[in-house]
């Protein structure tokens, strides 16, 4: 800046400009910025020294000068001096607006501070009444009022479906006494104390009896489909022993026995030809079966004056013909193995059930009423509702092979590992069978509504407990 030049006609303008900002530092800046302001305008004065004469160096002073004594920031200071007061007020004002902010919290503390003991004991506080629960407190408290179903419904469904069963197997044993056919049992969740929410649903096993020389079960990564959840049962033998030889010979194709050749002949001998409305008088209760689908499926729907089976709403019961083997449960269910009439479905659910069973009754853990929680958590989501019991049975299975605690004070732990273990798995859109790695438990769900529950349980991951509103 060459002030020398244009001394003439701008000297009085720079004397207002900077009397101007001097003058206005304290109401905009405060006291700490006014006196940072004032340094900044001393090493401007400093080059104006070097470049004005004696002159001008004098009024500039004399300007300087009374712009300070208008700001009221000390006694009117020397040339020498000056850089020495100005330090001195930003030492002053900075010990200022320490005192200050230190009686500031002060203040703050002081309303904050908590009651005593006796105001505590003589007026209840409204805090303490409105405290937020934990996550553990969350879960035992759904637990308790939203999964559990009560006795009297699981025991109205089981006497129901035990009546059901006899009279069907009775039907069957007088128009087709041939038939080798075992004892009708209920299974699933049921019967493994696995229900939640509410019975809507229970299966009655139908076992077949097949001769051991005449028929073998074989596994699906043997077979032509190689999945393996579809099994073959195949007719071996036929050069010593032909067809007729055993009742289910009527049901081969392509010397496989046929679940769906096998399906459509129980449709039409139970389902179109049993007198419902007898069946229905005698159980006290509405039995009519469900026509047009590929499941064998009967609607039962409560008497008027019973009120224990979800508030009046209908129970299904499927019926399911089974072939056993060892350890080996192979179900006829035409609707799963489409396109191929005679594959069978091999059955993963008795060894997910055993094997939560067995650990749990080995350290006492609580992966069962895990199991009943997500599962409520499922059910009563619309958004996790396809999530069924298979792919969280499976993620539980997994989890346990990581984590060894699972007693009651580990629940809530366990919880969140299933959210987060259960995003990761949607990510990859695949819930690997824990018995079966090349298996998806997950199958059957749309990309959508992948999308849709990982955003939900993305969204969980913070707070885990909006999952149990």
């Amino acid at each position: 800046m060459d002030f020398r030049g244009g001394r003439r006609r701008g000297e009085d303008s720079i004397a207002m400009v900077i009397d101007f900002l001097l003058a206005n530092a304290r109401l905009v800046l405060g006291v700490g910025g006014a006196a940072i302001l004032g340094i900044a305008t001393l090493a401007v004065k400093r080059l104006i020294e070097r470049a004005g004469s004696a002159a001008e160096d004098e009024k500039v002073e004399q300007k300087m000068t009374e712009s300070w004594e208008e700001l009221s920031l000390g006694p009117s200071p020397s040339r020498k001096s000056l850089e020495d007061v100005v330090l001195k007020h930003v030492s002053t004002a900075t010990r200022q607006e320490k005192g200050d902010l230190c009686q500031q919290q002060k203040s703050i503390l002081e309303c904050v501070t908590p009651p005593s003991q006796a105001e505590l004991g003589s007026k209840p506080s409204r805090v303490q009444l409105c405290a937020p629960l934990s996550l553990q407190d969350q879960l035992q408290q759904y637990y308790s009022s939203r999964v559990l179903v009560s006795p009297e419904e699981v025991l109205w469904a089981q006497r129901l479906c035990v009546d059901v069963c006899t009279e069907i197997q009775g039907f069957l044993l007088s128009t087709h006494p041939d038939m080798p056919l075992g004892e009708f049992s209920l299974g699933g969740p049921l019967l493994d104390d696995l229900e939640a929410v509410r019975v809507d649903h229970v299966c009655v096993l139908v076992p077949l009896r097949v001769e051991a020389g005449l028929w073998s079960l074989v596994p699906g990564e043997q077979t032509l489909l190689k999945q393996p959840l579809s099994w073959m049962v195949r007719r071996s033998s036929l050069e010593y022993f032909p067809r007729g030889r055993s009742y289910w010979d009527r049901f081969l194709v392509g010397g496989y026995l046929s679940s769906e050749a096998l399906v459509n002949m129980l449709s039409k001998v139970v389902m179109e030809t049993m007198n419902w409305p007898s069946l229905s008088n005698s159980l006290d209760c509405l039995v009519r079966p469900v026509l047009g689908g590929p499941e064998l499926k009967l609607e039962v729907s409560p008497a008027p004056g019973c009120c224990v089976s979800g508030g009046g709403e209908s129970l299904f019961v499927s019926l399911l013909p089974v072939l056993r083997q060892d350890d080996v449960v192979l179900c006829a269910q035409p609707g799963l193995t489409l396109p191929w009439p005679s594959a069978w479905r091999l059955s993963l659910y008795p060894w997910e059930t055993q094997r939560l069973a067995q650990l749990d009754g080995q350290d006492g853990g609580v992966r069962g009423r895990l199991l009943k929680t997500l599962k409520a958590v499922c059910r009563l989501n619309p958004t996790l509702r396809p999530l069924t019991s298979a792919p969280l049975a499976n993620l539980i299975l997994h989890l346990s092979d990581k984590e060894p605690d699972w007693s009651e004070g580990a629940l809530e732990g366990r919880f969140r590992q299933c959210v987060e273990e259960l995003i990761g798995y949607l990510e990859q859109g695949a819930v690997p069978s824990y018995f079966k790695a090349g298996v998806n438990v997950l199958g059957g769900v749309s990309e959508e509504q992948v999308d849709q529950m990982g955003f939900l349980l993305y969204c969980a991951l913070s707070d885990p407990g909006i999952l149990l509103i």
